[in-house]
């Protein structure tokens, strides 16, 4: 009888080798710098097209890309973007900027890593992203950033740190982007309409109050001083909850909405008109974020048009702020409200 211990044990494919630079410069008949160069989008140094192109092929046919650390070693910083990515439904229009940014930001090469700071509070969230050593920070006011955070941010390494958000943060460039602006957009159009008792939608989705809560804010300033009232109406985005809503909608005695934004408001509109309840004889309905879909419902809806700062502007500024941190002054204003009147109010 055999040995089962001789037994031919079944072979592991043998590991391959990481390709190198120094096997593409080979491939490619040229000098490890030219690679270097021409992988690395090098401008100072001239190039030429079928060089480039060789190069290319080359680093295409062995499966080679540069090592990010071996270069942010050279360069003495990284070329990562870290941004936080958060878990709340930030609709359309947020998704669009949001993908316009990271695609910008790839194209001036930068590395945008997306980092979730769920159940960490701001100076531990500060730290994990400070982990990674980013050339710079966006934060989208999800994780709330204090001045603790940002210099230890910028100690270890970012050379900007980025906040968007209602409120200034120390040491970091703030760009303003007030939610308040917009419900007293679309509120101060009901009011114009005659409109008195007015309800506005809360989502009840947690992470929205970052949104919710300062647009109420802005329906409750447009009515300071007048004789109309805001009435706040949670809401969850389901059909059961819109159609419980619209079921006592009468008994509210409410004569318009500002449901929050187009999403919520087509939501609610649906179920108010399945219980009987007439747009905009009975109640007026005011959106927000201006989506095609709202011009297609009977009646349409209006909408507040929100005017952002594009992502790829927003990329540009973190580029600058990456080259020289001084030369970027804190911008204001990156978010415009405007009504588009349509049948629905």
């Amino acid at each position: 009888m055999s040995d089962p211990s001789k037994q031919q044990q079944p072979q592991q494919p043998a590991e391959r080798p990481v390709p190198t630079s120094a096997d593409v410069a080979r491939l490619a008949g040229v000098s490890r710098a030219t690679v270097s160069y021409v992988l690395n989008n090098t401008s100072a140094v001239r190039i030429s097209e079928p060089t480039r192109l060789r190069v290319r092929e080359a680093a295409q046919e062995l499966g080679y890309v540069p090592h990010a650390a071996a270069r942010s070693l050279r360069a003495g910083r990284t070329r990562i973007v870290l941004l936080p990515s958060g878990h709340i439904p930030v609709g359309p229009l947020y998704s669009r900027f949001l993908n316009e940014l990271q695609g910008a930001l790839r194209r001036l090469d930068y590395t945008v890593v997306q980092y979730s700071g769920l159940g960490l509070g701001a100076d531990d969230a500060a730290r994990a992203w400070a982990e990674l050593r980013p050339v710079a920070v966006i934060s989208l006011a999800e994780t709330e950033l204090t001045a603790q955070g940002v210099e230890l941010l910028k100690r270890s390494g970012a050379r900007a740190v980025i906040t968007l958000g209602p409120h200034r943060v120390e040491g970091a460039h703030s760009l303003l982007m007030d939610q308040r602006e917009i419900g007293r957009c679309a509120v101060g159009h009901l009011l114009e309409r005659g409109h008195r008792r007015i309800g506005v939608v809360v989502p009840s989705e947690p992470g929205l109050e970052l949104f919710s809560t300062p647009r109420l804010a802005g329906a409750r300033k447009a009515v300071a001083g007048t004789d109309a009232v805001v009435e706040p109406l949670e809401l969850a985005y389901e059909e059961e909850a819109a159609a419980g809503l619209a079921r006592r909608w009468r008994g509210l005695g409410l004569d318009a909405v500002f449901a929050y934004n187009d999403e919520y408001a087509m939501l609610l509109m649906r179920a108010l008109q399945d219980a009987g309840v007439d747009i905009p004889a009975e109640v007026a309905i005011v959106g927000a974020d201006n989506l095609l879909l709202g011009n297609l419902l009977r009646p349409r809806l209006t909408t507040v048009n929100i005017d952002m700062v594009a992502g790829r502007h927003l990329a540009e500024l973190v580029d600058a702020a990456v080259r020289d941190p001084s030369a970027v002054g804190e911008r204001r204003d990156l978010m415009g409200a405007t009504l588009v009147r349509r049948e629905s109010s």
